[in-house]
């Protein structure tokens, strides 16, 4: 079979304008056109549009709309620093945290800080004492280092009856908030029952009042107060109100000033949920 020439030194005419072009510039439209590839146009695309199907009225694996309950977050190396006074100074980058709110400290990684034990930044103690779902009182084993008012977490075990009828440790605890604290007794009053303690400036969808068993776990909370320090903004305004550090009271003075608690530590609401 014989080969074509390369065209190399040919002309064309085109079929669109009837001008001469070099044959090698040429190109062949959908239409069949002969034409030069400045000439070119490509098929309309709605000539042959898309078929569409009907939009999907289910989907697969739905699940309802809720708001995720705060979680703990991690506080950088050594977040806690303490004067020789009751007030401790927080450092916690971008922490969203709102002046009244409420929190709890986690695993901390240093017995003492400034001569304050690991226990008092955890607040956590047992019940002393079994206590209804109505009850207005309740005591704890040791409740000198509560703040004077204030939230509580009650965690609660199941029994195994409690487990076959599907109850299990976030539905049987409770964040409790109470008015006073006797040091000496260990009583908290004036409860509010089935509470939720403010956290990120809002209020969690509150928990249920539950009836708890003696030696069950209390951990305690303390109410912050943010400290807002003003620095230069690239943009407009050229300044900005910003929040890395809050702080809290402790019922006794530390003893010295330093920092500490280690990595990791946890600060975040009273309350756990799933």
């Amino acid at each position: 079979m014989p080969k074509y020439a390369s065209g190399k030194h040919a002309l064309a005419i085109s079929d669109r304008s009837g001008l001469q072009f070099p044959w090698r510039e040429m190109v062949t439209e959908w239409t069949g056109a002969f034409v030069h590839i400045s000439e070119y146009e490509p098929k309309q695309p709605q000539l042959r549009p898309k078929t569409l199907s009907a939009d999907s009225i289910s989907l697969y694996k739905v699940r309802p709309a809720r708001t995720a309950f705060p979680t703990p977050t991690i506080l950088p190396n050594n977040p806690f620093t303490t004067t020789v006074s009751t007030t401790v100074t927080v450092t916690q980058p971008s922490h969203n945290f709102k002046t009244g709110d409420a929190v709890r400290f986690r695993q901390l990684k240093q017995q003492n800080i400034g001569g304050v034990a690991q226990s008092i930044f955890e607040l956590e103690t047992t019940l002393n004492g079994a206590i209804t779902s109505t009850a207005t009182t309740l005591t704890l084993t040791d409740s000198s280092a509560f703040p004077s008012s204030g939230y509580i977490y009650v965690q609660t075990k199941p029994t195994p009856q409690q487990t076959r009828d599907g109850e299990n440790t976030f539905t049987l605890s409770e964040v409790i908030k109470y008015t006073a604290n006797n040091v000496g007794t260990g009583v908290l009053s004036g409860l509010t029952r089935g509470s939720a303690a403010p956290t990120y400036g809002l209020i969690p969808q509150p928990t249920t009042a539950n009836a708890h068993n003696t030696s069950d776990k209390v951990f305690g909370s303390y109410n912050i107060t943010i400290v807002n320090i003003t620095v230069p903004n690239p943009g407009m305004p050229t300044t900005k109100t910003v929040s890395n550090q809050y702080t809290f009271s402790l019922v006794n003075a530390a003893t010295s000033a330093t920092s500490g608690g280690g990595f990791p530590a946890f600060a975040g609401p009273v309350g756990d949920r799933p």
